[in-house]
């Protein structure tokens, strides 16, 4: 487990392996924009309901391969993966264009079992394998004048339908604060039950930051930008109303569309009844330190 921050979850909470798999126990009916999510309680953890590999797998967005649930599933299976370069560029003491491979080399993989909540009110909950982003920021060099981080995923159009469609303003773009990029609970996530990540869920890494909305946590990662203005981000540019920058979890906050207080635990069935939204996802204690002073109503 984590050698920097204490987990409260454990593998008996973990959406098992078999479900995250099966398709065919999607809960039918979800509509909406998160990404890969995997949530659960804190306190009710005892309550979750297994879901299998392929619930998660075959159940999520990821928009540059269609908008429906199960569309990156069926499609992203053309995602080139390899080889995969990142560039590390702005505010930063060593930019440059780098493997995968010489990123990661000599940093700590983890195991981590977070709450994923996606903006969409449904949740699961992960055993991601993965690196603090802040010892990738610090193997780059972080320059003193830098306040934000920004990501961008791949843009391969004759593989990405939905880049074809242009569905969103592609490459997709996402963004923390520097002190949010540098929390130990913020992962670059590798794996998932100890494999590599598969193509739909944002191989070979992706983003976590679990007490955020899971549409925070960008996918297939190919650009990383220490800067010192807020970026833009996918979903506020489409619609500033409905997703702000932080969009931190918060109960007490509504989506314009639909309450936030509650979520549907996936694998729960279409009946199932719903769980409390927990603040910041149930990492409050942890991460409230990091809004001191903010009115949280305004940055939805």
């Amino acid at each position: 487990m984590a050698h920097r921050w204490k987990n409260d979850l454990t593998h008996a909470d973990v959406t098992p392996k078999e479900a995250f798999l099966n398709r065919r126990q999607i809960l039918a009916g979800t509509a909406g924009l998160g990404a890969i999510a995997a949530a659960g309680l804190a306190e009710a953890q005892e309550d979750l309901q297994p879901n299998s590999l392929e619930d998660i797998t075959s159940y999520n967005n990821f928009y540059e391969f269609g908008t429906g649930k199960s569309d990156p599933a069926a499609n992203a299976h053309k995602l080139e993966i390899e080889p995969w370069s990142v560039k590390v560029d702005g505010l930063v003491d060593n930019p440059g264009d780098y493997s995968s491979a010489d990123l990661l080399d000599g940093l700590t993989v983890e195991e981590r079992i977070y709450r994923f909540r996606c903006v969409e009110a449904w949740a699961m909950v992960v055993p991601w394998n993965g690196i603090e982003l802040a010892d990738i920021l610090n193997k780059v060099g972080i320059q003193s004048e830098a306040k934000y981080v920004a990501f961008e995923t791949v843009v391969q159009p004759e593989n990405m339908i939905g880049v074809q469609r242009r569905v969103l303003d592609f490459p997709y773009v996402e963004g923390l604060r520097i002190d949010e990029a540098m929390h130990p609970l913020t992962i670059m996530a590798t794996g998932i039950y100890g494999e590599p990540i598969a193509k739909q869920n944002g191989a070979p890494m992706r983003l976590v930051v679990p007490w955020k909305y899971g549409f925070k946590s960008i996918k297939s990662i190919v650009r990383i930008s220490l800067t010192d203005y807020e970026p833009p981000t996918s979903w506020n540019k489409a619609n500033a109303r409905e997703y702000g920058f932080y969009s931190n979890v918060n109960p007490n906050v509504d989506h314009p569309r639909w309450s936030q207080s509650s979520h549907r635990v996936i694998g729960g069935g279409l009946f199932a009844s719903r769980e409390p939204t927990l603040m910041f996802n149930g990492y409050e204690a942890e991460v409230a330190s990091l809004y001191d002073g903010m009115d949280l109503s305004e940055f939805y």
